[in-house]
């Protein structure tokens, strides 16, 4: 009997392998080295084979200089982000921001999960671009690439000074999250939000929290991102629900369900992202499906192929996150009839760019009035 060709993914991971980027030389095939690296299951099931060991997280120093990130893209609310960490330890199997490790020689399967790279000083390089005399204010979103919020986040704490500068300065922020790690940072939130400088969207894929666990398997559970939209919403801080991915065929199903769930938490407006498999990400989602919902494999792939023009992804503007076609169509009108229904607004909250100030740095003479 031989190992199979693509072995059981490592505890709470969500990528089932880690195949080598597209930018390398060389091709790695997984196989038993005859030790017994890929040995059967003692459970009985003679076609058993274990999980190899599951890779511990590993964190290096991302020495970028700034941290600020702009884009012109049409598709997107704002023209300036953050992230604090390349890569993310929440795995989720149809990350569309995998294929960015290959840019760092990594793979976009497993490496993208263990193999990190975080922004120490990320505070500290955000004090100084908000300082430099052409900077203009506008929102700076977080959580657009990576989650600020990721596990390793409780170690480090990083997202915490950046908002401290940002309140400092008055500056206003949007924050994307699938964790329920932001709670952490209600207080500091809440006074932002008190001078209209902070909104936070929690983003829900599914309320079932079986398969949440199996999709995102070191985000935080559904039930837990709900409490945090009540936790927010309690504290005055402007919240949002988004419905992302939208998984034709494997989570669409609940659309409605997560929008009352959202609806009865607090949040006051939602969207939602129809999901779409860049690069290596069609792969690594194709076999975790194949792992995960056999049964289902073939028909969620072709319902995502109905929303991308035939495709996986679609890089186009003005439909990257909706779809095309008649498919797509249904989805955006169910979400719309159920978000009016509840009171939900697509309209993205007003933050204010007027108070932005720096502060006064240590040593710096007071400005006469």
């Amino acid at each position: 009997m031989s190992p199979p060709s693509n072995p059981p993914p490592p505890a709470r991971r969500g990528a089932l392998s880690n195949p080598d980027g597209r930018y390398e030389p060389v091709r790695h095939e997984v196989e038993d080295d005859g030790w017994g690296t890929l040995a059967p299951r003692d459970d009985g099931d003679p076609d058993g084979w274990g999980p190899l060991p599951a890779p511990e997280t590993r964190v290096e120093v991302d020495a970028s200089r700034s941290v600020i990130s702009r884009n012109t893209s049409p598709d997107v609310p704002f023209d300036r982000s953050l992230n604090l960490y390349r890569g993310c330890e929440h795995g989720c199997a149809y990350c569309y921001a995998r294929p960015t490790h290959a840019y760092l020689g990594l793979s976009p399967g497993l490496d993208f999960e263990t193999r990190l790279f975080m922004k120490p000083d990320a505070a500290a390089l955000l004090d100084a671009e908000l300082r430099k005399p052409g900077y203009r204010p506008a929102p700076l979103a977080i959580g657009t690439n990576t989650d600020p919020y990721q596990p390793v986040e409780r170690r480090f704490g990083l997202m915490r000074h950046v908002l401290e500068v940002l309140s400092a300065f008055h500056h206003p922020v949007t924050i994307t999250t699938k964790s329920a790690m932001v709670e952490r940072d209600a207080d500091i939130l809440a006074d932002m939000a008190a001078r209209d400088l902070a909104a936070v969207a929690l983003s829900v894929t599914t309320l079932d929290r079986d398969l949440a666990r199996r999709l995102e398997p070191r985000a935080s559970p559904p039930a837990a991102r709900v409490r945090a939209v009540r936790t927010l919403a309690a504290a005055g801080v402007p919240v949002s629900v988004m419905v992302a991915p939208v998984i034709p065929g494997l989570t669409d199903p609940e659309i409605e369900r997560i929008l009352e769930a959202a609806a009865e938490a607090g949040a006051r407006q939602a969207d939602y992202i129809v999901v779409r498999l860049p690069g290596e990400v069609e792969g690594l989602f194709r076999d975790w499906l194949e792992a995960h919902a056999p049964g289902r494999a073939r028909r969620v792939m072709s319902r995502i192929g109905a929303v991308r023009g035939g495709q996986a992804s679609s890089a186009r503007f003005h439909e990257r996150m909706t779809g095309t076609g008649a498919e797509a169509a249904l989805l955006s009108r169910r979400f719309a009839v159920a978000a009016r229904r509840l009171g939900l607004t697509k309209r993205r909250y007003d933050l204010d760019c007027t108070r932005f100030a720096p502060p006064p740095r240590p040593g710096d003479q007071l400005r006469l009035l």
